[in-house]
């Protein structure tokens, strides 16, 4: 016996984790096809044809429409037709043309986008127009060497800060943005204070140096806990007690955002489905989605 269909625009691409022979989780398997989740090469599946897809086609063909877990569990009651068989069915997949494409992907998860927001944006709110604001949010304006000295001492600054959540999260953008510095003197000193007052506080990159948004970060935490002492600072904190948006260690512009719009948190409802991948002496490869067209030959025998 001999098969042979013809197939045109086959994926070879996942866009879910998780494996077809195995349950459907109660939430179902979840979307790796967004750009958030595409960062990690490990999401970025390759499939090819296998017995299992095979196997799907068959049972198809003769009627059967449960899902390949369920006839190989024999669910209904039904045994796995093709059971006694498998090790004798053969294939071979014969792609006449491939081709990467750039589909839109949707997504229907729920996910939010990270850089986002919608509504009007609160420039009133008491974390901007209360007595502590510039003396709090300033601490994102002072150079690296004031920034230690304030670490360190305690020290009085002046500031003339844009009070605006969009100022604020560009300020926080340009710290993103600026250059690691060595683990010594001064630097190293303020860093270890943090260190000593916040257990989440993690400053260093793969090569041992200071990133400096984990220091400006945990330092309007220090500035928060200090200004407590003189001012009521329940204006400025989440409902949790901390800065909305912003980590020890860094800051997510939707959840920051959120804290300060009239809106809720804007839904992605798809991506271009691409990883971006740096490959030295090659500089930037784009994988896209492989479609594929030919034929593929099952026999049994």
């Amino acid at each position: 016996m001999k098969i042979t269909i013809d197939y045109e625009a086959s994926w070879r691409n996942s866009f879910l984790d998780g494996s077809n022979n195995q349950p459907i989780p109660k939430k179902g398997r979840d979307f790796i096809g967004s750009m958030t989740k595409l960062a990690s090469d490990e999401n970025y599946q390759n499939r090819q044809i296998t017995i299992d897809t095979v196997l799907g086609v068959l049972n198809r063909l003769i009627g059967d429409q449960r899902k390949l877990y369920q006839i190989k569990q024999g669910l209904g009651g039904h045994k796995h037709y093709f059971e006694d068989i498998i090790e004798f069915i053969r294939f071979e997949d014969k792609p006449k043309a491939q081709s990467q494409e750039i589909a839109y992907i949707r997504n229907m998860s729920g996910n939010t986008d990270q850089n986002a927001f919608t509504g009007m944006i609160k420039v009133n709110d008491s974390a901007f127009q209360s007595d502590f604001s510039q003396i709090f949010w300033g601490i994102l304006s002072l150079d690296f060497e004031k920034l230690c000295q304030f670490i360190l001492e305690n020290s009085k600054f002046e500031s003339d800060i844009e009070l605006n959540p969009i100022s604020i999260l560009g300020r926080l953008e340009e710290i993103k943005k600026m250059k690691a510095v060595e683990y010594a003197g001064n630097a190293k000193i303020a860093s270890e204070k943090l260190a000593s007052c916040f257990p989440k506080y993690g400053p260093f990159d793969n090569k041992g140096q200071l990133k400096l948004l984990p220091m400006y970060c945990s330092s309007l935490y220090l500035q928060l806990n200090r200004l407590e002492k003189h001012y009521d600072m329940s204006g400025a904190k989440s409902k949790k007690g901390g800065i909305s948006g912003i980590s020890n260690n860094g800051f997510t512009p939707k959840d920051f955002m959120d804290r300060y719009t009239t809106g809720p948190k804007k839904l992605i409802y798809g991506n271009p489905y691409v990883r971006e991948e740096f490959v030295n002496g090659e500089w930037k490869i784009k994988h896209t989605l492989i479609k594929a067209s030919g034929q593929m030959d099952m026999s049994y025998g």
